[in-house]
This record gives C-alpha cells, sequence and structure tokens, in this order.
C-alpha cells in the first residue's frame, strides 16, 4: 500500500482515538478532578464532548479550504504535531478547566478528518470513492476499536495513563508523515482560499447550491446525530444498566469498533456492488433502527455485547453517501465537501451529547417517573427513522 495513504489511514485511527480513549475513563476521571455522583458526571460528559464538537464544526470547512489552497501535506503535518501536545495537557489536566481546554485543542485537530478524506478523493478514481472511504471508515473503526481498549486496560495504571500513550503514539505518526506524505494538490486543483467559503455555514450554502445534494445533507446530518448515542451514553448507560466496568466498557467498544472496520474495510464493498449505493444505505438504517429499540429495553448485559457487533452493521451508511455526495462536486472543491460533512458531523455531536445525556440522567434520577436508562436510544431509533424518510423521498432514481 502508498506510504501516505498509510499516513492518512493512521491519522484517521488517531482521530478516532481521540473520541474513543477518553470514553471508558470518563465517568472516573470526571468525579476524580471535580466529584460529583454519576449523573452529573454524564452532564459534564455531555459538556467535554460538545466542547470538542463546536471546535470541529468551526475549524473543520477552515482546514479543508485551507487544503483546497495550500496542500494536504502541511495541514496534516501541524495537526498532527499539535495533536501530540494536546494528549500532553490531558495527561497532566488537574482540573475540568483543562479539561475543557484539552477538548478545545482536541476538536480543532482532529478537524483534519476532512483533510484526510480529501486526500482519499484526491487519488481515487469516480467510482472507487466510495469504497475508498470505507477504508477510512475501517481506520476510524480500527480507532474506536483502540482507544476505548487502551483506555479500558490503562485505566488500571490511573485515568492518565491512555493520553501518555497516545501523545507518543501521535508524535510517531507525525514523523513518519514527515517523511513519507506526498502532496495531491497540483496547479490544476488549486482553488484560492476565500473566507466565506471556509466558514461552516458559507462552505454549506456554498456547497448544498447543488439541489440534488441538499436532502443527503440532511440525511448524514441526522443520521450522524442518532449514531452518536454510542460515545455520548454507551459508558454511563453500560454502568447503570448492566454494572460494567471500564474494562468491560472498553472490550465492549472494542467489539463494537472492529465489526465497523470490518464492514467498513470490507463488506461495503460486497454490498456496494450487489445492492448498489440506495439499497446499502437503506440496509444500514434497518440494522440500526431494529438495534436500538432491542438495546432500549433488554435487561441483560450479555445480550447487549451480543447486540453490539450487529449495530456496527449500520456503518455503511456514512461511506457510501460520502461516495455519493464526492461524486457531485467538482476536483477543486473536495476538501470543501469533506469539510462540509466533517462539520455536519461535528454539528450533531454538539446536539447529541448534550441532548442524549441529558435525557438518560433525567430518566435515571431518583424521582423519574419512569426508570428507563434506555430512552436515548429510543430517541435515536425515531431519528434513524427519520432520516430514512429524507432518504427514501430524495434519493429516487439512484441504483
Amino acid at each position: 500500500m502508498n506510504p501516505s495513504v498509510v499516513f492518512i489511514l493512521i491519522t484517521m485511527l488517531l482521530d478516532a482515538m481521540g473520541i474513543g480513549l477518553i470514553v471508558p475513563v470518563m465517568p472516573d476521571l470526571i468525579r476524580d478532578v471535580q466529584g460529583g455522583d454519576l449523573a452529573q458526571a454524564a452532564l459534564w460528559g455531555g459538556v467535554l464532548s460538545t466542547v470538542f464538537a463546536v471546535m470541529q464544526f468551526l475549524f473543520s470547512p477552515l482546514l479543508g479550504s485551507l487544503s483546497d489552497r495550500y496542500g494536504r501535506r502541511p495541514v496534516l503535518l501541524v495537526s498532527m504535531a499539535v495533536m501530540a501536545v494536546d494528549y500532553v495537557i490531558m495527561a497532566i489536566a488537574g482540573s475540568i478547566f483543562w479539561l475543557l481546554i484539552g477538548r478545545v485543542i482536541g476538536g480543532i485537530t482532529a478537524a483534519t478528518g476532512a483533510t484526510g478524506n480529501a486526500y482519499m478523493a484526491d487519488i481515487s478514481p469516480p467510482e472507487k470513492k466510495a469504497a475508498n472511504f470505507g477504508l477510512i471508515g475501517a481506520a476510524f473503526g480500527l480507532g474506536f476499536v483502540l482507544g476505548p481498549l487502551i483506555g479500558g486496560l490503562l485505566a488500571q495504571y490511573g485515568t492518565r495513563a491512555p493520553f501518555w500513550a497516545a501523545a507518543g503514539l501521535t508524535a510517531l505518526n507525525f514523523v513518519f508523515g514527515y517523511f513519507v506524505l506526498r502532496e495531491t494538490v497540483t496547479d490544476k486543483t488549486r482553488r484560492s482560499f476565500s473566507l466565506r467559503r471556509a466558514l461552516p455555514w458559507g462552505a454549506l450554502l456554498h456547497v448544498s447550491k447543488l439541489p440534488a445534494i441538499r436532502p443527503l445533507l440532511w440525511v448524514y446530518f441526522i443520521y450522524s446525530v442518532a449514531f452518536y448515542v454510542y460515545p455520548a451514553v454507551w459508558s454511563y448507560f453500560s454502568t447503570e444498566r448492566w454494572g460494567w466496568s471500564p474494562t468491560v466498557i472498553g472490550l465492549s467498544l472494542a467489539l463494537f469498533g472492529i465489526t465497523m472496520a470490518v464492514v467498513q474495510g470490507g463488506l461495503i464493498r460486497v454490498l456496494l456492488r450487489y445492492l448498489g449505493d440506495r439499497r446499502t444505505v437503506v440496509a444500514g438504517h434497518v440494522f440500526d433502527m431494529g438495534t436500538f429499540g432491542l438495546i432500549a429495553f433488554i435487561k441483560s448485559g450479555t445480550l447487549g455485547l451480543i447486540l453490539t457487533p450487529i449495530a456496527a452493521l449500520g456503518a455503511v451508511i456514512t461511506p457510501a453517501l460520502q461516495g455519493v455526495m464526492s461524486r457531485m462536486v467538482p476536483d477543486d472543491a473536495q476538501g470543501e465537501l469533506q469539510g462540509v460533512l466533517t462539520s455536519l458531523h461535528a454539528l450533531a455531536m454538539i446536539v447529541a451529547p448534550l441532548m442524549m445525556t441529558s435525557i438518560f440522567a433525567w430518566f435515571i434520577r431518583d424521582d423519574t417517573p419512569i426508570y428507563l436508562p434506555g430512552a436515548p436510544f429510543l430517541l435515536s431509533l425515531v431519528l434513524m427513522g427519520v432520516s430514512l424518510l429524507i432518504f427514501l423521498r430524495g434519493s429516487r432514481g439512484m441504483s
């Protein structure tokens, strides 16, 4: 495999680790630095996730547009260096304030997901875009495995140990990328930088001028909100519902990530070949809706663990949608499009954590009229249904 592509995949893996690494240790970490009970920790966890997502929302189109103008290489390498510093800040944070600072920096560096996707679009022929976006999804899935797994296993050495490990890995990836990453933006595909188009709303307005892409952007956003129920509440939900330890939570998320990597790295190629783009997206929605409904009510942690990889089958949706939309825009706007998609995903991450953790906290509090820890999953089921209806209406004529 091309070393530059290996660097891109490792970078996406580390971006995912930045999200998943903190999930298993978050309840204990927040209570260590802030105090309070599990419900209060869940609310603070929602705030930290939202801060991360706000930064990603604001900076994704900016970094995507900068990479369209100045190239993918400088944007990616600088972000790797800053990300390594951010992990050190998280490792030594002694208060909720410094955890917030760490999430601010982490959200900015994670915004390079748009640049990584644009790099993959640069080197992919039109017919292979969706499948190659699947490779990035597989790397993200592997990061979703390694992040929670490292966080869960290293939790026995303290809540800070995972961050030191991540800082070292990120620094090594920076060195690797410095020597192997080749530039893909040429004078032919380079476009002038426009601050108006680099802002989230400006980039979204420009891309959404294509009528056929508008409903797909809505699908991408609503689906992202619904799917984010896992990182938003899984550690709190599984602790409350099944009494899982951080290690078990990490292992469960690892199982989810492994399945997601297999689905996006291999299974999606089979589904696209036999089902086409449209039916692949529909199938992903159906899998997720069924799984959300079951998780909301089951009392067995063993059954929850069994359902985890089934839910990951819905991960075919993202690369399939990305492939369709990437074919709709010109070559000199690939960074801008991926910036918009990353920004929409980040906007979903702003909305979802606060919404999901608030609903979870309300339904487990002592005076709640209905005890239902799985309420956030029921909300995700409804949102997934809305997403599916919009897609069915907006994708008529698509194969």
